[in-house]
């Protein structure tokens, strides 16, 4: 196991019963991601890219192998627990922005704060929504947001509570494509700034070319990872 690591996959396996047989959707993984860094998965629609996401956030449980995020073992948590753990750890941006529609941009953003019991939260929301650019924005409603405003909103809340991972699941998927150019910049400026863990997920190689680390999925294996530092040695030899 590397002591440096965040994150530790251990054989991880998946799969489903089917209509009398069985699905396999991961097929062994075996990972170490290093805390501080940035990586990209990238692979084929069906190839396991957001069931790794779920096992690794203990969304799904694998049906064998061992996750550890920040030296805690997830298999050995009940759903009480791995809630506990996501909410205080873990931050999630997705695809669809899964903003509360009844709640305001400052609402939304203190809603984590407020379950973790912090008092400040509304404070705290305030200033992760000035982070990405929404300071004017903070009374108004969903709705009222463009589709880059509302994911600006979604990785304000996702960082607030300042934790040590963040997974994103093709963030830019809703967006056109100067927008989401825009909402790549700000997550990793914002990795950077905070000296978080990111995982992403993309299906882009451009937006991949951002991290120092990419892995390559298929059929629920990684079958290629490679690192910025091995590419820049490579180019000069």
């Amino acid at each position: 196991m590397n002591n440096k690591a965040i994150l530790h996959l251990r054989d991880i396996r998946l799969s489903f019963r089917g209509e009398g047989h069985e699905i396999q959707i991961l097929n062994g993984v075996n990972l170490d991601i290093e805390k501080g860094g940035s990586v990209a998965i990238l692979g084929p629609s069906g190839s396991g890219k957001s069931s790794l996401l779920s096992v690794m956030t203990g969304l799904e449980k694998q049906t064998a192998g061992e996750v550890s995020v920040a030296g805690h073992i997830l298999d050995r948590m009940n759903e009480d627990q791995l809630a506990l753990f996501r909410r205080d750890n873990i931050g999630i941006v997705l695809q669809s922005f899964h903003l509360i529609p009844t709640m305001t941009a400052l609402e939304n953003v203190a809603v984590p704060l407020e379950l973790a019991g912090r008092r400040d939260a509304f404070q705290e929301a305030e200033q992760a929504l000035s982070h990405v650019g929404l300071s004017h924005r903070l009374n108004h409603y969903p709705s009222q947001l463009s589709g880059g405003e509302q994911q600006r909103v979604a990785i304000a809340r996702a960082m607030a509570p300042n934790p040590q991972i963040i997974f994103a699941d093709e963030p830019t998927g809703n967006l056109d494509a100067k927008t989401g150019r825009r909402i790549i910049d700000l997550i990793f400026d914002l990795q950077k700034k905070f000296n978080t863990t990111l995982i992403m997920i993309t299906h882009d190689r451009e937006v991949a070319k951002h991290c120092d680390r990419t892995l390559h999925i298929e059929d629920g294996l990684i079958v290629e990872n490679s690192s910025v530092a091995a590419s820049s040695e490579k180019v000069a030899e």
